[in-house]
């Protein structure tokens, strides 16, 4: 998206071809979670859906909701997929998360990735405080049976978009573990986006 005129502010977090993308107003984030994006060896959605654990994944309720309070963080979650391109799709509202659901649920077996815009013409996104949140906050998925997932985050990562570390964010993992995306960096403002993405790495508690 556009610049925001008031504080400087740019952009939302992932990016597509879409027509949430058009609304807002630009392309920030285009990487594919396949491996045709990221690195070689970088997991097609495929590879991830099919990492599931057959004794716990059945029994993981859809995600509904994301908590985090040191970031002031309560919001309800859509349901992402990809765009005809292979990206990403985005989130529609800047004050809204999403959960990529080609990929596992919040506490099944894998890594669950979750969306979300760092700002808007308007005023700051759902993840504009993630480029500073500290290691050790909690993050608690609510889901659809009424259950939660408690997550602690463990690392926070800010890497340029062309280098997107798209075999760390969806590849399997034995554990249940939990990555939210947002934009960050500086402002690109040829392109009307930020030019890198902060990324925080959670474990379940």
């Amino acid at each position: 998206m556009r610049k925001r005129s008031v504080v400087g502010l740019g952009v939302l977090v992932v990016a597509v071809l879409s027509a949430a993308a058009v609304l807002i107003g630009v392309r920030p984030w285009s990487h594919k979670p396949s491996a045709e994006a990221g690195t070689a060896s970088s997991p097609s959605p495929r590879a991830a859906d099919s990492f599931h654990s057959t004794r716990t994944y059945k029994t993981v309720a859809v995600p509904t909701r994301i908590r985090i309070p040191a970031m002031h963080v309560d919001s309800k979650l859509l349901d992402l997929g990809l765009n005809p391109d292979g990206t990403v799709e985005v989130p529609k509202s800047p004050s809204v998360a999403g959960w990529y659901d080609k990929g596992v649920r919040p506490g099944a077996a894998g890594s669950a990735v979750i969306l979300g815009h760092v700002d808007s013409e308007v005023g700051p996104g759902i993840f504009f405080k993630l480029s500073q949140v500290k290691i050790g906050t909690l993050v608690r998925i609510d889901r659809a049976d009424g259950s939660f997932a408690m997550f602690k985050i463990s690392k926070l990562q800010r890497v340029p978009k062309v280098e997107f570390p798209t075999d760390l964010v969806y590849a399997p993992t034995l554990e249940p573990t939990l990555r939210l995306v947002t934009c960050g960096g500086s402002f690109d403002r040829s392109k009307g986006s930020y030019r890198d993405n902060v990324i925080a790495f959670a474990d379940l508690v």
